[in-house]
Parts: structure tokens; C-alpha cells; sequence
């Protein structure tokens, strides 16, 4: 399968420099680039790529807001966003999740986890291993401003689902979900897919916002 990336990166040599990343790599097509977060909703809209790799800092609309827009728009449901930027600040990362991104990396990332990382997002997944990620999301869903889903579809779900919904909060993959649960990866997968229909998550990223802000799973600290 051959993954379609739209580059959204104010940098010209920037965005060159992910091109030719991939496009010596098989199995990967750069069908367009964008320099600002207007030219990147229209490029999705075009070209309906697997993912846009949206830098948070660009001119007019910024890689977050062209972020949400992407991801409201029922059209570019099977669109994803990961979102590479050279700014470590805690409100990107968080507020990058909370508009529907699927995984938060640095443009220091090696080249290596970089096509890692569009992989695991192109098949669905959240890139919510790196450490960083992580803290962030509990430091600021401790935060009440920042309670602001609506957590009520957290109800729906069974007793089993809230446990596997734990585990996705933790950053579990499928796999260390069925090994923890001593189930089959195929009922893992099941499970959360289930929980992603019952509550209307986009993806996993939004079931650890949800985790979270429910108060189901609580920060920790350290």
C-alpha cells in the first residue's frame, strides 16, 4: 500500500528536504505541498492524502487551526494529521490532540522514526508513545479549563471497554492490550474499535483526551 502525504510546512527547504525523505522510500507518494494552513485544507480537500504533516507555526491560518477544520470535515474522515513542528510547548501538543491530530512529533526527529511514525498513523493508530506526548496530556487534562468534551458517551460503554479504554489511556498498542488482558490482539482490536464508535472518537488519540477528561484515567505526576 502506498501512503499519500500532503506536506504542509511554511519552509521551502523544509518541505524539500521530507520530500526527498519520501520519496526514496517505498511506499510512500508526496502528492502535495502547502505553505500555509489554507493551502494545506485545500490540498486535503484535493487530494484526499492517508496524511498531512502539519507544521504548527505557518503564516494566515496556523497548522492548528487547519488542523481542525480538516478533521470536522466529514468529507476528509479517512484524512489523518501528524503534527511535526521544531516547538516543544505544552499548549501545541495538547491543543494539536484536541483538534483531531494523530500524533505530535519534532522536526528533530530521526528520518527513520519520522517514516515510523506515518506508518503507525496511516494504519489507523495514534502516535502517543513518545514520553513527552504523554506527560502533556495529563498535565493539562488536570488543568478545569481544559474540561471542556463532553464526556457523557463514557457512560455507554461496558466494564470491559472502560478497562481496555485504561489501557489505551496508558499508551498500550493493540498487542500489550492483549497481552495484558490475556485476550486475543483480534478481540483487543475489536474492543477498541467498539469504544471508538460508541463515544464518536476519530481515532485513538481522541479516546486518551476522553480517558482523561472523563476522569477515568487520572494524571500522574513524575
Amino acid at each position: 500500500m502506498t501512503i499519500r502525504v500532503v506536506l504542509a510546512d511554511d519552509q521551502v527547504l523544509v518541505r524539500a528536504g521530507f520530500r526527498v525523505l519520501l520519496e526514496t522510500e517505498d511506499g510512500f507518494e508526496v502528492c502535495a505541498e502547502a505553505g500555509d494552513g489554507e493551502q494545506a485544507v485545500a490540498a486535503a480537500v484535493e487530494h484526499r492524502p492517508d496524511i498531512v504533516v502539519m507544521d504548527v507555526r505557518m503564516p494566515g491560518i496556523d497548522g492548528l487551526e487547519a488542523t481542525r477544520r480538516i478533521t470536522a470535515n466529514p468529507e476528509l474522515a479517512g484524512v489523518k494529521v501528524l503534527v511535526l513542528t521544531t516547538f516543544d510547548v505544552d499548549e501545541y501538543v495538547y491543543e494539536a490532540l484536541r483538534a483531531g491530530a494523530s500524533g505530535f512529533l519534532l522536526k528533530d526527529t530521526d528520518p527513520v522514526e519520522l517514516l515510523r511514525a506515518l506508518k503507525v498513523v496511516a494504519a489507523g493508530e495514534a502516535l502517543l508513545a513518545p514520553t513527552v506526548t504523554r506527560r502533556l496530556i495529563a498535565e493539562f487534562v488536570d488543568r478545569p479549563e481544559n474540561r471542556r468534551i463532553d464526556v457523557s458517551a463514557v457512560r455507554e460503554i461496558t466494564d470491559r471497554e472502560r478497562e481496555v479504554l485504561g489501557l489505551v489511556a496508558g499508551g498500550m498498542s493493540n498487542d500489550e492490550i492483549a497481552a495484558h488482558l490475556v485476550i486475543s490482539t483480534a478481540t483487543a482490536r475489536t474492543h477498541v474499535s467498539r469504544i471508538m464508535t460508541k463515544i464518536g472518537a476519530r481515532d485513538r488519540a481522541q479516546l486518551v483526551v476522553l480517558a482523561y477528561e472523563s476522569g477515568l484515567v487520572s494524571p500522574r505526576r513524575g
